[in-house]
């Protein structure tokens, strides 16, 4: 295959660490020959790893995407998400192929928009599903597919966020307001909503919620407690989220991703400064740390997915119950079991430890992209814009639920509501 080129719109832990390093690893596959990154540190990082010549070197997407021409094959496009549609949407009519980062918006109207444009240009619009691109979750599949375990009756999904985690990214970190970003279930449970529909080969029918930020709020703050952990926190030596104790210990691999000076003292200014210094109870957060979710699927299964904040590993448990077998697997130990009801006999499978970021993923996402432009079918792209609309519907309908108490959603009557928003 050629050597494809691309420019990097978003330059943070996504965009740096996850993606722009495939042309790293493989440059004989891709070239990033462009960046659009507001961070004078982050842009210069990546300036000078990936060798760009400075005249392609942007504050903005809007400058390099308001040339008069495109610079390269590929728009990778990995800012905020309330920040991907005009970039996007403007990529795909100046000709760019774009991987573009979950989720697609936190807008079901842009999603759509963008699926469309993708279409009306001919253009491969692949979204970061990573999960995907996974050994792991692509052998559940295949078992399924071959009827191993017979037709799935039901399916369980456990998303554990780590307790760390769901304090750094969702409580201090840019995903923890919605309003700002997303939902929840959007931003970080887009990803299970996909995976579930691409296990399962079968369109989501009914789908309900419950949930609620229940814990990291004002009131649950120690007494005394100031607005920054450095100021003088009453409760340093009893709370697990103290900033300090955290990030200069155990979490500071986390501290490298708000700040490139990862010493003591770069760290403690960082935490004097931006929002990851905050007390978890006195951030401006407000996004769910519990939700759980049911739905139905066509032909009857039905799937149940909770997502919690409050776990010791951060990983994914699934069973999948069928009518001559059951599968049970935990990604974070990359094993699966397969248990056949007649012959009682149980096959584990081991996966090798995967090389690259989400179970191997990231790397997957790349090397299958960069593929599908030169020799595949947009519309068959494993994870292509028209197979993500859907399971972003079912996240949308998901927060709209757990908001109405739970109510039950239709998603083609709520994807149809949809259209005729856009039509009139």
């Amino acid at each position: 295959m050629k050597t494809m080129t691309a420019i990097l719109i978003g330059a943070g832990d996504r965009g740096a660490r996850a993606y722009a390093p495939y042309a790293l690893a493989y440059p004989n596959e891709l070239k990033i020959v462009g960046v659009a990154e507001p961070g004078l540190d982050r842009r210069k990082k990546i300036q000078v790893e990936h060798d760009i010549p400075a005249e392609n070197c942007f504050e903005s997407w809007e400058d390099v995407l308001n040339l008069d021409q495109k610079i390269a094959d590929i728009a990778i496009i990995c800012t905020l998400d309330r920040y991907h549609f005009k970039p996007t949407m403007r990529a795909l009519e100046l000709g760019y192929h774009v991987l573009l980062e979950k989720p697609m918006s936190p807008d079901p109207l842009e999603c759509i928009a963008m699926e469309r444009a993708a279409r009306k240009y001919n253009r491969q619009l692949t979204i970061g599903h990573v999960l995907r691109y996974t050994e792991f979750w692509s052998t559940i599949k295949k078992v399924i597919e071959k009827g191993d375990i017979g037709e799935v009756v039901s399916l369980q999904l456990n998303e554990n966020v780590e307790v760390m985690h769901m304090s750094h990214s969702f409580v201090r970190g840019n995903w923890n307001n919605k309003e700002k970003s997303s939902p929840m279930i959007l931003q970080k449970s887009c990803h299970d909503m996909d995976i579930i529909s691409f296990v399962l080969g079968k369109a989501c029918k009914n789908i309900s919620s419950y949930g609620s930020l229940m814990h990291f709020k004002e009131d649950n703050a120690p007494v005394g407690a100031p607005q920054r952990c450095l100021d003088g926190c009453p409760a340093e030596l009893e709370c697990p989220f103290h900033a300090g104790r955290y990030y200069l210990g155990e979490g500071r691999g986390w501290a490298k991703k708000f700040t490139e000076d990862d010493t003591n003292g770069g760290i403690i200014n960082a935490l004097q400064e931006t929002p990851y210094g905050k007390c978890v109870y006195r951030s401006d957060n407000n996004v769910v740390d519990h939700q759980v979710v049911n739905m139905e699927f066509e032909g009857g299964a039905t799937a149940t997915f909770s997502m919690c904040g409050f776990t010791r590993e951060q990983t994914r448990i699934v069973q999948i119950m069928g009518t001559k077998g059951e599968i049970r697997g935990n990604m974070e130990e990359n094993r699966i079991s397969i248990f056949d009801f007649l012959t009682k006999h149980e096959t584990v499978i081991k996966l090798d430890i995967p090389v690259g970021g989400h179970g191997g993923g990231d790397n997957g996402i790349m090397r299958t992209f960069l593929r599908e432009i030169q020799f595949g079918n947009s519309e068959r792209s494993v994870s292509s814009a028209a197979a993500s609309v859907r399971s972003h519907l079912m996240a949308f309908a998901a927060e709209d639920s757990r908001l109405d108490k739970g109510k039950s959603i239709n998603i083609d009557e709520y994807y149809q509501d949809l259209l005729e928003n856009i039509n009139t």
